[in-house]
């Protein structure tokens, strides 16, 4: 671990991050912590946008829904790679603008580069040549625009989170109340984030802010997600340049015994960074190994409702087909879901340790709210079975029968359900997490790798859903539930092994670990 130098003036306290055997540095100043803490807001606005609307949007653009769930596989697969890449190459940046900053800014552009190739995909592709007249036809320009947004995107959300992550771990000096302190207003941004990102993805209006974004090729539902895109940008710009002009870091110096830490014999030597997470997986006990295995099918259960929670709204609550108002409609409300989700999450994340005290360890707590998560994934199938019992008809003004919303009670049903998966989803942000930088404490890896391997225990998941996701529901009628049954049974699985396999920590070293969390990227 490097020694941050002490500050000889406030100022440099504040941001020094500069290496020299002098004494005890001094934490930054709370309100600079808030700073590099709201980009979370900017980032999470963005994702939120990203969950909620475009798994529906690429079945507009004609993608069909048994393959829309592959063009998920750039999650899993920049997650294992941009993610620790950003991370060993940050700590050991040298530029004279800092460690943390310069990934910070480049991430920040790549976001939004790739936010202006999805929001104008449509009309990139129908400028050079796809067919809009029927809206069943695949526009293949589009889609490939969409697709390299959609890859940029989540490699620059990889980009972001972690060197803000890691700067805010730098800026605590090493001090304990200030890393915990620090994490806390992460998590309070991301959540703050994501309220805002769902809350304007289920307005279906706010395309009227940028009248221009409506064109032939992009129609209400294109400029309502445009025009999300558009705030989604300016926010996280406003919020990266506040950073980059009031937080300075102080350079590496060449000199810094960063250079040769953590640096594991490996093989690997042309990729460090690699060769080290080899390293860490080659040391790694039977505890580490457990939590693997646990957070693997915990994430398997999981994928399914985040890849198609909106999208079972539009189509199996709401009725509609991708393209006509009442899809639309059952997306919106899945988006104002996913809003009262973010809220019960907030909440939640600040009951994980007195819940785990009263229910005698956080393994236990794990356990317990993966069983809620395979009832909740398990009753996706009663609420749609009453929604289609109870569903009411009518003929549009092209003469084409089109599903009436819902009544009242399915879908607050439906509603309560996204609200009640708030529950496990807190604490799988948190204690799988907490309990690595535990587990993993001998493992060798620097602070940059620390959560590499547990992140390939939610990548690996995340590819193996994408790939069978779709064509399991295709397989079994082209819906949704197929993939959350099979949620379910994992959820269920990983409640199990929980309780059974996982050893308990000690308070203590909770205590430690409190300030790590996490999230899905």
């Amino acid at each position: 671990m490097a020694h941050l130098s002490p500050a000889k003036d406030k100022d440099t306290t504040a941001s020094s991050l500069n290496i020299e055997e002098q004494g005890p540095p001094a934490p930054t100043p709370l309100r600079k912590m808030i700073a590099v803490a709201s980009i979370a807001a900017g980032v999470q606005f963005g994702w939120a946008l990203q969950l909620s609307l475009l798994t529906p949007y690429v079945q507009l653009l004609g993608v069909p829904h048994t393959w829309s769930s592959v063009i998920w596989l750039c999650g899993p697969i920049s997650g294992l790679l941009v993610q620790p890449i950003a991370g060993y190459y940050s700590d050991r940046c040298k530029s004279r603008f800092g460690r943390r900053r310069p990934f910070i800014l480049a991430g920040a552009i790549a976001v939004a580069i790739a936010v202006f190739l999805i929001g104008y995909a449509a009309d990139i592709g129908h400028s050079l040549g796809d067919d809009i007249s029927l809206e069943t036809t695949t526009r293949p320009r589009a889609v490939a625009f969409f697709v390299l947004g959609f890859w940029i995107l989540d490699m620059a959300n990889n980009m972001l989170q972690g060197p803000c992550r890691a700067f805010l771990g730098d800026l605590s000096a090493g001090n304990q109340s200030k890393i915990r302190t620090a994490n806390a207003i992460f998590s309070f941004f991301m959540a703050v984030g994501n309220i805002l990102g769902y809350a304007a993805g289920s307005y279906g209006k706010l395309y009227k802010l940028f009248p221009f974004s409506k064109t032939r090729a992009c129609d209400v539902y294109c400029a309502n997600l445009k025009s999300c895109f558009f705030i989604s940008i300016f926010l996280l710009l406003v919020l990266v340049f506040i950073v980059l002009v009031y937080v300075k870091e102080i350079p590496l110096t060449s000199s810094s015994p960063i250079d040769d830490e953590n640096e594991l014999t490996s093989s690997t030597t042309s990729i460090p960074c690699i060769g080290s997470l080899l390293g860490a997986f080659s040391e790694l006990k039977r505890p580490m190994w457990m939590l693997l295995l646990v957070t693997c099918l915990n994430w398997i259960a999981w994928f399914p409702w985040v890849l198609y929670d909106t999208d079972w709204m539009g189509r199996e609550v709401y009725g509609g087909k991708v393209g006509q108002k009442v899809y639309d409609k059952g997306v919106h409300q899945g988006s104002l879901g996913l809003m009262f989700n973010s809220i019960v999450l907030g909440v939640m994340s600040l009951a994980v340790e007195p819940l785990s005290r009263v229910l005698g360890g956080v393994k236990r707590l794990w356990g317990l709210v993966n069983f809620i998560l395979a009832i909740g994934l398990a009753m996706t199938v009663l609420i749609t079975k009453e929604a289609e019992a109870h569903r009411q008809f009518t003929v549009g003004a092209n003469g084409v029968r089109e599903a009436l919303p819902p009544s009242a009670g399915v879908n607050g049903g439906a509603l309560a359900l996204f609200s009640v998966l708030g529950i496990p989803l807190a604490i799988t942000y948190s204690v799988p997490f907490a309990l690595a930088s535990i587990f993993s404490s001998t493992s060798g890896a620097g602070q940059g790798l620390s959560l590499g391997t547990l992140n390939l225990a939610i990548v690996i998941p995340q590819m193996l859903v994408s790939g069978v996701g779709g064509p399991l529901d295709g397989a079994f009628g082209g819906g949704n539930l197929p993939a959350f049954v099979m949620g379910a049974i994992f959820a269920a699985i990983s409640g199990v092994l929980s309780i059974v396999l996982l050893p308990t920590p000690q308070p203590q070293e909770l205590a430690k670990a409190a300030a790590v969390g996490g999230g899905f990227h």
